[in-house]
């Protein structure tokens, strides 16, 4: 009977995943651009923020973004709640833009640079070079790679259930304290074994 529950759970840990995955891959683009751009201040700082996030431990970000981040915003009169939900998908996010950054740094810089001196001398700027010449070769190279950083990502997930959202992990043991059944300990956290493995190990 509690099946489409934990069902729905599991689907709330995707539907998590994906945004966060996509707001990461966006910050990650511009922090990776930055880190080979020429200007050095902004590849140093692209560079050390990369760092950060890809060494950080991800509860610990969930934390800091869960407790520093306001409940509510208040902003021309009205009040706008921020859930723990949304506050967790921030926090998933930063450590994804750090593999992301270095994602694309390494696909860029894996190209041979006969590609940078072929388009310069076609009176290509820099940025067009990149845009229209580099990327789009890069893509196939980190495609792998960024799918095994959402595996991760979506791995991950069950650590919102730490910090208080309702995750498949918390509805589990919800489950669990609604049943009073100790046996089914095992088979209701089997079955949220068996859907992250089936879901992930396809990605990966």
């Amino acid at each position: 009977p509690w099946l489409p529950v934990l069902l729905k759970g599991f689907a709330f840990d995707v539907s998590i995943s994906f945004v966060a995955m996509a707001i990461g891959t966006v910050l990650g683009i511009a922090v990776g651009i930055g880190q080979i751009a020429q200007r050095k201040a902004i590849s140093t700082a692209s560079r050390w923020l990369t760092q950060f996030f890809r060494n950080a431990p991800w509860l610990v970000v969930l934390f800091f973004c869960i407790y520093l981040m306001p409940f509510e915003i208040h902003a021309f009169g009205m009040t706008v709640p921020f859930p723990g939900w949304a506050k967790g998908i921030v926090g998933l996010s930063f450590p994804v833009m750090g593999n992301v950054s270095e994602v694309l740094r390494g696909g860029i810089q894996s190209l041979p640079t006969a590609q940078w001196e072929a388009a310069a001398a076609l009176g290509l700027t820099r940025w067009k070079t990149l845009r229209l010449c580099i990327l789009p070769q890069a893509v196939k190279r980190l495609a792998a790679p960024w799918m095994t950083t959402y595996a991760i990502l979506m791995l991950s997930t069950p650590l919102l259930s730490i910090v208080g959202v309702d995750d498949s992990v918390t509805i589990a043991s919800s489950v669990l304290s609604a049943l009073r059944d100790p046996s089914l300990m095992m088979p209701v956290y089997g079955l949220i074994l068996v859907l992250f493995f089936a879901y992930c190990a396809q990605i990966a």
